[in-house]
């Protein structure tokens, strides 16, 4: 190949005479025209064309006007960021925020230009109604719901049609929250100073009775135009983070309440039976279960010395050794696929954004994403990459305490004004498991706060005269203090409110978590007459 074919340049001199036709090339002759040149378009079928062309265009365009202001009106109309929610916002009186007892959490006052501004019942809200401020805007449940506070939607359809032609267009309206004040400010109360959360619901609806993050901050002063700048400034420079609604944000390492998850995809997917026993567990709590160069090391429970744990025992005394080989047995497929059943991999349907519970980074070449089989066994107790919301470990114990079914969570039952009253009724999201394993899964619970290896994990959960089921969590962080989780349900026979506490770098879960989920439990009790 010569220089010039290589480089892509001229024909080389004197290979071809002039005028000569170069071998395989087409040479018209001079002056004639191209063979599509004496091709002529008749009128009808360009304009045939033309109109063809149009017609898709306009209809792109119906299509696409059709979506926005016919399937996605009522999203767009009711979204908190919104521009017609946000001034409306501005103008109006909002209406009061209640909770499901009829106790106002949220109503206004005039300022000295008889403007309104908004009003909390207590900081222990704040983590979940957030605020509504003229400067700042809204955060919270103010937020999720604006255009219903505000008035921009109404529950009657014909309203909505006449909204323009009215004299007084905006309707706002008063929701009725699932939230129990008393509860929340229990929950409050008993994370005290440190960093925490505490999420209590119903499993049998998916009402959500207290969603508290700590440290709470003084929500009626961000909305007081006195003084919102001054405390707005203070909080976004606080190290602790008030402002993170860390039961809905907040993204932790579970530690051995994943526990239950591992179950779930084990006992589904029928990698193990209730009977499921592993050989050389007795021997690897000592000296650690190898597993590709791995030792997994499980040395807090050597009071069990040679017993072979079953899985009810294996729950009781939080065997890491027991579920690290479960969870290379149930396989990365089946316990990511689990996993989703219950909300992770995406943001969870609910009242307010939360972020993305995950059983691990993903990428992996193993199935569910998995690096290896040395990530897979720490997930399986809850180390590794995997990371969870308060929130999302709520529903974990929900689910066992409903037969199996996770119900959606959501924070309001009624929204009401002059045109009527929009209900909230409770949905479910799926079967994540059969009722008999959910019934397993509970049994064992119930032996992890009340046996006599059990009670040893979950000091302070009993509560006298009430059955509680649940699991204790120690989240290891590599340096400092480990998280401290509890989650559970009670009563045992009668599943009516399921618990998550997160405590942020206090101990193991028996040192800090347990306790408050006994505290608040108690509270429960109270407010409930169970």
């Amino acid at each position: 190949m010569t220089g010039h074919e290589r480089a892509g340049g001229t024909r080389p001199p004197g290979r071809w005479q002039i005028g000569q036709r170069e071998p395989g090339h087409a040479h018209p002759v001079s002056g004639s025209a191209p063979s599509w040149a004496g091709r002529r378009i008749g009128i009808g079928a360009a304009l045939g064309r033309v109109a063809l062309v149009l017609g898709f265009a306009f209809g792109s365009l119906a299509l696409g006007a059709g979506y926005w202001q016919v399937i996605e009106s009522a999203n767009l109309s009711t979204s908190g960021d919104d521009a017609a929610v946000i001034a409306a916002a501005r103008n109006v009186l909002r209406g009061e925020i209640l909770d499901q007892d009829g106790v106002r959490l949220a109503w206004n006052k005039l300022d000295k230009n008889d403007e309104p501004y908004r009003v909390y019942a207590s900081d222990a809200l704040s983590g979940v109604l957030g605020y509504s401020t003229r400067q700042f805007g809204t955060s919270g449940l103010e937020n999720a719901w604006n255009a219903q506070l505000s008035g921009v939607v109404s529950a009657d359809p014909l309203r909505e049609l006449t909204r323009k032609f009215q004299a007084e267009p905006s309707d706002p309206e008063t929701l009725r929250t699932t939230l129990v004040l008393q509860l929340q400010e229990a929950a409050v109360q008993a994370l005290g100073r440190t960093r925490g959360a505490v999420v209590m619901l119903d499993p049998r609806t998916g009402e959500v009775l207290a969603l508290a993050s700590t440290p709470a901050y003084d929500a009626s002063a961000v909305s007081n135009p006195g003084t919102s700048a001054a405390t707005f400034d203070k909080l976004r420079g606080d190290n602790r983070a008030p402002l993170l609604p860390r039961a809905t944000q907040g993204l932790y390492v579970p530690g051995s309440s994943f526990k239950i998850v591992t179950s779930m995809a084990a006992l589904g997917s029928g990698a193990i039976s209730p009977a499921t026993t592993y050989a050389d567990q007795p021997k690897s709590e000592k000296n650690g279960w190898l597993i590709d160069g791995y030792r997994v090391r499980d040395a807090h429970h050597l009071f069990t010395g040679d017993t072979v744990l079953d899985y009810r025992e294996a729950i009781e005394v939080s065997c890491n050794i027991y579920f690290a080989q479960t969870g290379v047995r149930t396989g990365g497929e089946a316990l990511a696929d689990y996993a989703g059943r219950l909300g992770f991999g995406a943001a969870l349907p609910f009242d307010l954004p939360t972020e993305v519970s995950q059983v691990t980074n993903g990428g992996g070449p193993l199935p569910g994403g998995f690096a290896d089989r040395v990530e897979l066994a720490n997930a399986a107790y809850g180390q590794a990459e995997v990371l969870v919301t308060p929130l999302q470990m709520a529903l974990v114990a929900a689910t066992i305490a409903n037969d199996g079914t996770l119900m959606r969570p959501h924070l309001v039952r009624e929204a009401t004004g002059k045109a009527g009253t929009t209900t909230v009724d409770p949905s479910a999201i799926g079967q994540v498991v059969a009722p008999g394993i959910a019934h397993e899964i509970a049994a064992a619970m119930r032996l992890a706060v009340n046996g006599d290896w059990g009670r040893f994990f979950t000091s302070g959960a009993t509560v006298r005269g009430l059955v509680v089921a649940g699991k204790s969590g120690t989240a290891e962080l590599g340096s400092g203090q480990p998280h401290s989780w509890f989650i559970g349900f009670a009563p045992y026979d009668n599943p009516q409110v399921a618990i998550a506490v997160l405590v942020e770098h206090s101990g193991g879960g028996s040192v800090k978590a347990s306790p408050i989920a006994g505290q608040l439990l108690r509270a429960w009790r109270t407010w409930s007459g169970g």
